[in-house]
């Protein structure tokens, strides 16, 4: 008797990825909307790219039967597909508009929005239509959406790192399929996501920002995304809005189950191990910025604010900006340079590897040492009371190591383009963190736009590998997986 493979069903992801389309649709009908209300010349070039998008969408659903479940194999290979679909047609309103006549250098924007990394080829972002700037934001806010799915729905299968330990807070999917408690979950971080994100421009309305900005960038702030309307990105605005700005920054790096909680009362914030690391990390990291800037005359308010504003920005994988740290002491820019490989929590919008991992390498290497002055004793690695299990430490170790490899990787086929070796390592480590700015050539006061086409496909496949967590992408490409 032949085995039953139990191969990919192609049909219930084309459905799936039809349906996730026609959510693009409807939100490049809105971005044309607020094109029209502006006479830009940018309604033609987002309705044409909605009603593609729409019949894409319309004709995978037509063409193929809403799937009864969904096992690992049609998940997994629906998130990265879905992704790579999404950047494609997102794509389509810089190429139509003009905006961005170059393909590769669209979808590079594109990729940029839904990883919500916030690297970007423009080099004058204030003479784009509003419409397709406001695209460009809801790119961020849609791929936000995704990333708090991916991480109750998806990467539980894994048991990734800091995801299996989320999973035992907000538990995700059997190991067969796709639970309706999953669906239930999304829709209350949804609203959490949501609510912050309309408190966000309310707050920005009222420190002066038109209601276009306002919204513009509270669509790219809850997603750690960092797109701005401005050249100057938040440093064009008041300092109000910057600490406001810094604030939410904060928010949205956290993990917004622990969110949840604590909007109900269930648990405080700062009783979750890897919030206090996350906001020690904050505060060490501005300590040591504050030191290395003090010398620049900026006064006492404004040097605090633009150290903490940019470490915040960092590690929580934002990449907004209010000043250059290209002209900081190297030692400033090798602080931040670090915080790209730490990332927010687990959970959050954020990208990089993630406060848990760190939190979990930490307290595995001080077990390591403690094994050596007694090494008859049984020790087990805890977090919050809980055992973590040997596995979950090696898929942690795992991890990181696929994650410095890749960085490598990275590095090493940018310098082959061309970049000198801190904007090579600047573009590789922004690219899989999620960023957005990086270092020299590529620094905050920058943009990708002047990088060779293949330069940019690299760098949108890091964007994706990174924003995905390395496994949901590289396990598509593994035989075994179609095997079993």
């Amino acid at each position: 008797m032949v085995e039953n493979r139990s191969l990919l069903k192609l049909g219930d992801v084309a459905y799936l990825i039809g349906s996730i389309l026609l959510g693009v649709a409807v939100a490049l009908t809105v971005c044309a909307l607020v094109g029209l209300a502006f006479r830009d010349g940018s309604f033609l070039p987002l309705a044409l790219s909605a009603a593609l998008a729409a019949a894409a969408g319309g004709a995978a659903r037509y063409f193929t039967a809403a799937p009864k479940d969904i096992n690992f194999r049609e998940a997994f290979a629906t998130v990265t597909l879905a992704w790579v679909s999404v950047a494609l047609f997102g794509a389509l309103p810089y190429l139509l508009s003009g905006s961005i006549p170059n393909p590769a250098q669209a979808f590079f924007e594109s990729m940029s929005g839904f990883t919500t990394t916030g690297s970007t080829v423009l080099t004058d972002i204030e003479v784009v239509a509003p419409g397709i700037l406001f695209w460009r934001s809801a790119t961020q806010w849609l791929g936000g959406m995704g990333i708090i799915v991916l991480g109750i729905a998806i990467l539980p299968y894994l048991g990734v790192g800091g995801m299996q330990l989320f999973r035992l807070e907000a538990p995700g999917p059997s190991p067969d399929r796709l639970r309706p408690r999953i669906r239930e979950t999304a829709k209350i971080l949804w609203m959490v996501y949501g609510a912050l994100t309309g408190v966000l421009a309310m707050l920005f309305l009222l420190g002066g920002m038109s209601l276009y900005e306002a919204v513009a960038h509270a669509l790219t702030t809850m997603p750690t995304g960092g797109f701005s309307t401005r050249n100057a990105s938040m440093g064009a605005f008041s300092p109000y809005i910057q600490w406001v700005t810094i604030f939410f920054m904060l928010l949205a790096g956290m993990n917004f189950t622990l969110h949840y909680r604590v909007l109900t009362r269930a648990q405080p914030y700062w009783r979750d191990p890897e919030w206090r690391l996350y906001i020690t990390i904050v505060v060490t990291a501005t300590a040591i910025v504050i030191f290395t800037i003090r010398g620049l005359g900026l006064g006492v308010e404004p040097t605090i604010r633009h150290a903490l504003f940019q470490v915040v920005s960092v590690v929580t994988t934002t990449g907004y900006g209010t000043a250059d740290y290209e002209a900081w002491r190297p030692l400033g820019q090798l602080v931040l340079f670090l915080l790209f490989f730490v990332g927010g929590m687990a959970g959050s919008t954020s990208g990089g590897p993630k406060v848990i991992r760190v939190l979990l390498i930490l307290k595995h290497g001080l077990l390591e040492i403690r094994k050596y002055l007694h090494p008859r004793a049984v020790m087990v690695v805890k977090v919050g009371g809980t055992a973590v299990p040997e596995s979950v430490m090696l898929n942690v170790v795992g991890f990181m190591l696929m994650y410095v490899g890749l960085f490598g990787l990275g590095t090493l086929a940018m310098t082959a383009i061309g970049l000198s070796l801190p904007s090579a390592a600047g573009a590789a480590a922004t690219a899989i963190s999620n960023v957005g700015p990086g270092l020299d050539q590529v620094g905050p006061t920058d943009n990708f736009g002047f990088l060779p086409w293949h330069g940019h496909l690299i760098l949108s496949f890091l964007m994706l590998a990174g924003r995905l967590e390395l496994y949901t992408v590289f396990l598509l490409f593994h035989p075994e997986l179609w095997r079993r």
